[in-house]
């Protein structure tokens, strides 16, 4: 997709916005002419009515242009303000329909910085260039004409002095153009940088390695600040040697016209005229430069944009939704599933194949690294399988629509996500027309009623983002209970009662296991295990034992191993 596409809608705004600062452009080449008839004919023939006139007529030039230049600015703005939204929900959109390898591949910073930075420095971009790039031109070429209508024969210094102004922006531009290219690169680092060290703050400081990473921060903000000042040197160079071109020139322009005036070739006016031109003409430059470092900035975040763009989802999404309730028994099954990460090397899971009952309460245990949370990430199709297959209710869920597929389910992730907002609102999340009683039965069933009321017994207490105004124990309990509020046939908690002492969680447990739901319960705890209808027994992605939690102690020797890890051996009776 090319963004520039993103302007439809906004053509019109886009075509106005370079014609009225075309209008502006006149109205500025009239100027010098006005000044100078009214220097000629006003002053030197001592005519004050004529004066008062044409004072008049430059201020009437300006507001005109003032007025004109407003109008030009409000529909740069509104073209590329509209481009810009377009492009960021575009943008936004693109990025929620990638998958999790996608993202997992790409990073969370970079497709925050395509969001933001970038976006907004292609927003400036479209603003300026909408502004400048037929302007800066157009006054230039202008000028040089209008110089050629008051004196032609003066006329050649603005023949060589343009070609010259234009070698020594362009020399400049072609140093400094590759210079905020690596800029915007390393600020792109520096903000990444920062991003990854203020999220995981706590983790800096519990290691130690405050010093460390403020080293790594200052020596890139060093290599940044080097870059920047290399570009600013070459920069600099455009003013003084621009202005020592245009003093030259008018040094020229008034040594020229002192002997055409003392001929009677030429009048006083006509030499202030000219000598404004040649200032138009050095103003513009000046612009033109500028637009170009930002266009160059703007292209290059643009590119980066569209480089998001142009990454095809690796999962697509069913075009028919399917439709739950199926005459099947089976409310989940996994048949002959295996799963490598993209770069993962060796699969994560192998050959998997079991099928649960609707209803049944299924627990899943295993070492670290077994397989545990990217078996149950297959079922609301965050991952797809690399061989076999997923049903939900007897339907593959490659055939299901997303939308569909994860109504039908309630998730409790490994890391709590909670957002900013009050309890209320983050209880919305699971069933945004949850009325008050369905809320506060699952803070109840999650025991969150506790903290979950403010000082007038209501739900909006506030809550920061990724409750970090909460502790580990409440934000888990907050996350079951939005999960709750959902009520969805299946309910899938992965290791989400670690945070919890031994009593809340049997309280929280038993609430959780309690109804027709089909529930899958992630936990290293063979404790949690004993009241399951079956455990599912990962180890190395594979599964080692599938059975009650007294079947599993005789007859799978990992399962009894994490037991006997936990309380200190079994009974002996079991064979």
């Amino acid at each position: 997709m090319h963004i520039v596409s993103f302007i439809k809608g906004y053509r019109r705004d886009a075509v106005l916005a370079p014609l009225f600062k075309l209008s502006e452009a006149v109205l500025e080449l009239f100027v010098p002419i006005v000044v100078a008839s009214l220097i000629d004919r006003g002053i030197g023939g001592n005519d004050p009515g004529y004066i008062v006139r044409m004072a008049l007529l430059l201020v009437l030039l300006g507001v005109t242009g003032l007025l004109v230049s407003v109008t030009a600015q409000y529909f740069a703005a509104r073209a590329a303000t509209g481009f810009a939204e377009k492009m960021k929900s575009a943008l936004y959109a693109h990025i929620a329909s990638l998958s999790e390898i996608d993202r997992d591949r790409l990073g969370t910073n970079t497709l925050i910085t395509r969001l933001t930075s970038d976006s907004v420095l292609v927003q400036n971009g479209i603003n300026m260039f909408l502004r400048l790039f037929l302007r800066s031109p157009f006054v230039v070429i202008g000028a040089a004409i209008a110089a050629f209508t008051v004196d032609s024969h003066l006329s050649w210094i603005f023949v060589v002095v343009i070609p010259v102004l234009s070698v020594i922006v362009a020399a400049i531009m072609s140093f400094t153009i590759p210079m905020y290219r690596k800029v915007q690169g390393a600020l792109d680092s520096i903000l990444s940088r920062t991003r990854e060290n203020l999220t995981g703050v706590r983790v800096l400081r519990a290691f130690g390695k405050e010093e460390d990473e403020e080293r790594r921060f200052n020596g890139d903000l060093a290599s940044l600040n080097d870059l920047q000042l290399r570009s600013g040197r070459v920069s600099a160079l455009l003013n003084p040697l621009t202005y020592v071109v245009i003093n030259l020139a008018i040094i020229a322009l008034i040594y020229g016209g002192r002997e055409r005036y003392e001929a009677s070739l030429i009048e006083i006016g006509a030499i202030v005229a000219l000598v404004n031109y040649m200032n138009q003409i050095l103003v513009e430059l000046v612009k033109f430069a500028n637009l170009i470092v930002t266009m160059t900035r703007a292209i290059a975040s643009g590119r980066r944009i569209e480089a998001i763009f142009t990454i095809q989802p690796s999962m697509s999404d069913a075009e028919d939704g399917a439709e739950e309730g199926l005459d099947t028994e089976d409310a989940i099954s996994f048949s002959s599933v295996s799963l490598t990460y993209r770069e993962g090397g060796e699969p994560s899971l192998s050959d998997i194949t079991v099928s649960i009952r609707k209803g049944e309460k299924i627990g899943i245990i295993g070492g670290t690294g077994s397989g545990k949370t990217s078996l149950i990430n297959l079922i609301p199709r965050f991952y797809d399988v690399t061989e076999g297959s997923v049903s939900v209710f007897g339907i593959d869920v490659r055939k299901w629509k997303r939308s569909a597929l994860r109504s039908v389910i309630a998730y409790v992730p490994q890391k709590t996500r909670l957002f900013s907002g009050t309890i209320r609102s983050n209880l919305l999340w699971g069933r945004k027309d949850a009325d008050e009683a369905m809320m506060m039965k699952a803070l109840e069933e999650s025991d969150a009623l506790s903290f979950a009321l403010d000082k007038d017994g209501q739900l909006d207490s506030r809550v920061s983002a990724g409750g970090k105004n909460l502790s580990g124990g409440q934000r888990q309990r907050l996350a079951i209970a939005r999960a709750l509020v959902k009520d969805a046939p299946i309910l899938i908690l992965d290791d989400s009662f670690s945070a919890l002492d031994f009593k809340t969680e049997s309280k929280v447990r038993h609430a959780v296991l309690s109804g027709e739901r089909t529930v899958l319960l992630v936990s290293q705890r063979t404790g949690a295990m004993m009241s399951m209808d079956r455990v599912i027994v990962m180890d190395k992605g594979r599964i080692a034992g599938i059975g009650s939690h007294d079947e599993l102690l005789s007859s799978c020797p990992i399962y009894r191993e994490i037991y006997s890890s936990q309380y200190g051996g079994i009974d002996e009776s079991i064979s």
